[in-house]
């Protein structure tokens, strides 16, 4: 098999191009290949023109993602292997689900030697592609929270779920939660510190406590039925084809209570005022959408206490990435605290959760 493994945009060349869309085996050759964009986050970002002689099979403007050139979000990224994690998503997993996701056209990694994910780029006039501060509409919300309940749905009623997708549950994953355990409490005190008045003083000693007593917290968040889930799934990792969505960056995906996907997401989506007016008739359709899909066993006053509970994980998260820094635009992740305070304080979330 021919290595598609690069570790930097300047090694995107023309012979690495051809291995490419060698995968393919549509005879194209590629005779140029241009960068037009390199955007270094928690992975760097690069979009690329490759001229080949077989447009009308596969798309000659790409976009490439590869471990971040960035120290602190490498650190931060390279022991859980997330690129990695995503690669093996789009290799093992993505196929039988009924969820929209862009067509892959390559996807490798390699451990020791990185990680190499190429997808079509969704840039052109056919495409939205999400922001995290964006606003969704209830109506777009509502189709994301179909989707979302299709692949938890999938995924859980899947007997052998742990056995099929034991990488999912291994020792990179172990590691991910103790190094998110240990690194809690420093994190939600930068964090706090850092986001200032956005986050009320009365949340300080709750998020803290939390924070000291992450590893209890979440052994009460997993203790559930298991599916698959995003776990990362805000409006930045959505794109619009025709109106429809598309969920990306599948790095985080894991073994998980579906309804953490869906606090999550309505948390950071939504305006406060539309999720306060919505979220109980939205969490309805997602529990219509998983009896539709086979999951028949829903009991709706659990799932909104469940709903509550995972709420924290989400204000977490937006903390923690202020926290660290460089991963998010700040302003997007001003307003994604804002969002998830809101719902904290509304449903009383860290009083959902047993500490």
């Amino acid at each position: 098999m021919q290595s598609i493994l690069v570790c930097q945009p300047n090694h995107l060349t023309v012979d690495w191009a051809q291995r490419v869309v060698n995968k393919h085996n549509f005879n194209a050759v590629v005779s140029k290949v241009d960068i037009v964009l390199v955007d270094i986050g928690t992975t760097t970002r690069i979009r690329v023109k490759v001229e080949h002689n077989k447009p009308d099979k596969l798309p000659k403007d790409w976009f490439v993602k590869l471990p971040s050139l960035d120290w602190k979000a490498r650190l931060i990224t390279a022991l859980p292997r997330l690129l990695h994690t995503e690669v093996r998503f789009y290799n093992e997993v993505l196929r039988p689900v009924s969820v929209i996701i862009p067509n892959v056209l390559a996807a490798q990694s390699q451990f020791g030697k990185g990680a190499t994910l190429v997808l079509p780029d969704l840039t052109g006039d056919e495409f939205i592609l999400g922001t995290p501060g964006d606003d969704l509409t209830v109506a777009q919300a509502g189709l994301v929270v179909e989707q979302l309940a299709r692949f938890h749905a999938h995924f859980g009623r899947e007997e052998n779920l742990s056995k099929s997708y034991q990488w999912l549950a291994g020792p990179v994953r172990r590691l991910e939660d103790v190094l998110g355990s240990a690194l809690a409490v420093p994190l939600m005190k930068r964090g706090l510190r850092k986001a200032g008045d956005l986050v009320p003083v009365s949340l300080h000693a709750q998020a803290i406590h939390y924070a000291r007593n992450r590893k209890k917290a979440m052994q009460f968040l997993t203790d559930a039925p298991q599916t698959l889930v995003h776990h990362d799934c805000h409006p930045g990792n959505l794109y619009w084809y025709q109106s429809k969505p598309g969920i990306l960056d599948w790095q985080m995906v894991r073994f998980g209570e579906g309804i953490s996907d869906i606090a999550y997401f309505l948390a950071t989506s939504l305006t406060i005022e539309n999720r306060r007016r919505s979220e109980i008739d939205l969490i309805e359709i997602y529990a219509q959408s998983l009896k539709d899909n086979g999951m028949l066993n829903l009991d709706a006053k659990v799932l909104l206490k469940r709903y509550r509970a995972h709420l924290i994980y989400a204000f977490e998260a937006m903390l923690v990435t202020l926290a660290i820094g460089d991963m998010m635009d700040l302003e997007s992740n001003y307003e994604l605290i804002r969002r998830t305070v809101a719902a904290v304080q509304d449903l009383d979330a860290f009083n959902a959760i047993r500490l």
